[in-house]
């Protein structure tokens, strides 16, 4: 029987030294939260400590007047929450995002109470979490309370985003649209490196993206391109043309063919609706998207990632600024190792020869405290917009020439001195 309340009388269950797990992205339980945070003010409880992967919007628990009520232990920093983590009023947790779910599952990390998002119940007792699974699913099996507000916006998705009434303890009703993305244009560089990357892309891949400028920028190469699959942790509004068009039939996977297949998603209105009550699409939990076992099943798959910052050798750090956090391990590595190990697979790192204030993101060596994302002997492909180079199987002074080679030309001569220092005499560089 559904158990409909507030969402004030809801969060009553929460209590001193819990754990609330939270939805993430698009679902972020706003109406939840904020009755949450309410009753922490009010001083029902302290010391809970919250878990999300990403969440969009304002997130109060981590604020600092929050110390000693609320502690933020997240498995990825976002622009919400980056401030506070950075001052110390909220703390990360580095870990695959593949992973996050085995944190939850095999008991390091005890979920007492879930807050989540999901649509309202169909005719069979179903609701559906819509535009993210991720960790969530985990958290909901293992969670000793499930607290779910109920809002007609959100998509019926398939896959495991579907999940029965019997697993949820408290339904709140509460209608809000789903926090939309905009796409910001698509910058001269973001289309160069885009076009470099569509280039290593081959008709029957199978891709992983994410969202934003890059990702968008190749997709929108793609449009020539034939019987592409999609595998990913994520997806946004720069898949759908190439789905309207039949370029994304996902009929050559090896598995889940015929399905699009992501954790979370992020984007428009438009996004929305294109998965709602959708069979092609198929939101699945973390364990399966970010798998490098299942990852590996499917041929071609080509692996689109980005980075922070990377040395001439090919660490790449993309979590960190030094030692100042600025997003997280995410799901970079599971993809990378997943298409490393795929029949025809490439793992791609692509990214901009410099920050916007001409800074090169190439370097001799990664900042002090900067954290190796992608190791050196993870690397294959790398992309800027001067070009493409495999550096997998490379010795570590021809990836040095390699990288300077598609270094932005203002920081080429000073890469190759410190090549030169750093490898002796015998280093040379053939612009």
């Amino acid at each position: 029987m559904i158990k409909f309340t507030s969402a004030e009388e809801a969060v009553k269950v929460i209590k001193t030294n819990d754990r609330v797990h939270l939805s993430s992205v698009a679902v972020t339980p706003h109406h939840l939260i904020d009755a949450m945070v309410a009753r922490g003010k009010c001083g029902a409880f302290k010391n809970v400590r919250v878990q999300h992967i990403h969440t969009e919007g304002a997130a109060p628990y981590a604020d600092p007047e929050m110390e000693g009520i609320f502690q933020l232990e997240s498995f990825f920093v976002g622009g919400n929450v980056r401030k506070q983590t950075q001052a110390g009023y909220a703390d990360y947790i580095p870990v695959f995002l593949s992973e996050t779910q085995k944190l939850i599952r095999q008991g390091y990390l005890n979920v007492n109470v879930v807050l989540l998002m999901v649509s309202p119940p169909d005719k069979h007792g179903y609701v559906s979490m819509g535009t993210s699974v991720d960790a969530t699913l985990a958290a909901i099996q293992e969670a000793e309370i499930v607290i779910a507000q109920v809002n007609k916006h959100v998509p019926r998705a398939w896959g495991d985003a579907m999940i029965s009434i019997r697993d949820i303890d408290y339904f709140v009703e509460y209608d809000a649209p789903l926090y939309a993305h905009a796409n910001a244009p698509i910058s001269d560089i973001e289309k160069a490196i885009g076009k470099n990357v569509a280039s290593l892309v081959e008709d029957g891949a199978c891709l992983q993206m994410g969202i934003g400028g890059i990702p968008n920028a190749v997709l929108a190469e793609l449009g020539n391109h034939k019987n592409l699959g999609v595998h990913t942790e994520m997806f946004s509004d720069g898949l759908l043309p190439l789905v309207e068009s039949g370029v994304v039939n996902c009929q050559e996977k090896q598995i889940d063919k015929g399905k699009i297949v992501a954790s979370f998603l992020m984007g428009s209105k438009a996004l929305y609706d294109f998965i709602d009550d959708n069979p092609m699409v198929a939101m699945m939990d973390v364990a399966h998207t970010n798998g490098i076992h299942v990852i590996r099943k499917n041929k071609k798959v080509t692996a689109i990632n980005s980075a922070l910052s990377i040395d001439l050798t090919g660490q790449v750090c993309a979590d960190s600024i030094g030692t100042t956090f600025y997003s997280g391990v995410g799901g970079q590595i599971d993809f990378i190792r997943g298409a490393g190990h795929s029949e025809g697979g490439k793992p791609i790192i692509a990214m901009p020869s410099v920050t916007a204030k001409g800074i090169s993101k190439i370097s001799p060596t990664l900042m002090e405290g900067a954290g190796v994302v992608t190791t050196r002997s993870n690397m294959h492909w790398f992309v800027t917009e001067f070009g493409k180079v495999n550096l997998y199987g490379q010795t570590l002074q021809e990836r040095a020439r390699r990288i300077i080679s598609i270094a932005h030309p203002d920081h080429r001569e000073s890469l190759e001195k410190a090549a030169f220092q750093r490898f002796g005499s015998h280093f040379y560089f053939v612009p």
